[in-house]
């Protein structure tokens, strides 16, 4: 069961929602606060906020999303477009036995929250982002995209494509895959130390496996990651990657401006960053109400565990904004 003796204040439950079950954590009373994880993660990466937000008056919750941990996952890889995601998340709120919620998000779980307010700005009365900046929705198909633009050298996203082949490497050694992935996104990694690679390269072998984590990430902490993904394995998690086409064919006419109050931040050392530099130059032309747009220094992709203190301070202000000005 996916639980925490770290955390004893944090219950997990199932959840039916959207055609399937999703197991949440949460804590405090209030009203509904969403947290959506993202890859290769779980509930457990808002670990850290849970507590602040029960102190506030607030009913912190954060699913495992599909395909992850104790939640559903569904056999078809096209049961992981963001619109069934999103749908996820949206259906909590009145299974949770409410009208509306503020919903966060972190990586994938980024483009999950900036959907649930886009599309359903009568169920989200908030929205707050780490890491992922929000983009309208593509001019052209994004997998397409990706393949001109590296042409013949490796990424990642692309190299999660094909069935079977990203879940082999990273199941192989599963505490070795998590502990290579989390230190390639952190701060601590040396990322002027990685050359560029072919196309057909794998995603690991070349990467620094670090004899110690970052004071952000304890042994307890990997141990808990390692547990989950040896138990519920790769494969859902790598189907969100498989469904951008789709996700986008399913998407057309959505809205192009976010107008509820938002929040974006994001570690100024994230690799994100720079992948979407446009995005963030753009974003204060599409979220209309944006109330908080920063960069951690020295923090890198994984936003709210490498800085919980100050996440955590953007997330009260934030929420103490909708309260005192709304």
């Amino acid at each position: 069961m996916t639980v925490s003796s770290d955390f004893p204040n944090i219950t997990n439950r199932r959840i039916a929602t959207n055609g399937i079950e999703l197991n949440i954590a949460e804590q405090g009373e209030g009203p509904l606060v969403l947290m959506c994880h993202g890859f290769p993660e779980s509930w457990y990466s808002w670990r850290h906020q849970f507590q602040m937000l029960a102190d506030a008056g607030y009913h912190a919750v954060a699913p495992d999303m599909r395909g992850y941990g104790d939640s559903d996952k569904p056999a078809d890889i096209s049961a992981y477009n963001q619109v069934e995601v999103v749908n996820d998340i949206i259906g909590l709120i009145p299974a949770l036995g409410y009208e509306t919620a503020i919903v966060f998000g972190h990586d994938w779980g980024g483009p999950t929250a900036w959907s649930c307010a886009l599309n359903h700005p009568d169920k989200v009365t908030a929205v707050g982002v780490l890491s992922v900046p929000f983009s309208p929705r593509s001019p052209v198909p994004p997998l397409d995209a990706m393949k001109a633009f590296f042409k013949d050298q490796f990424f990642y996203q692309l190299y999660f494509q094909e069935p079977g082949v990203a879940e082999a490497e990273l199941e192989a050694n599963v505490r070795s895959s998590l502990r290579k992935f989390y230190h390639m996104a952190s701060a601590q990694m040396e990322v002027g130390l990685l050359e560029p690679k072919p196309a057909d390269a794998d995603l690991l072998s070349d990467l620094p496996d670090p004899e110690k984590m970052g004071a952000w990430l304890s042994d307890a902490d990997l141990d808990f990651y390692v547990s989950e993904f040896t138990r519920s394995t790769f494969r859902g998690p790598l189907n969100y990657y498989r469904n951008h086409n789709l996700t986008w064919q399913l998407t057309e006419g959505a809205p192009t401006q976010i107008h509820q109050p938002s929040m974006f931040v994001a570690g100024d050392k994230d690799g994100v960053i720079v992948m979407a530099a446009q995005a963030l130059q753009d974003m204060p032309n599409n979220l209309t109400d944006l109330r908080i747009n920063e960069l951690i220094p020295d923090v890198g992709h994984w936003t709210q565990q490498e800085a919980p203190d100050d996440v955590n301070r953007y997330m009260q202000s934030f929420l103490h904004g909708l309260t005192s000005k709304d």
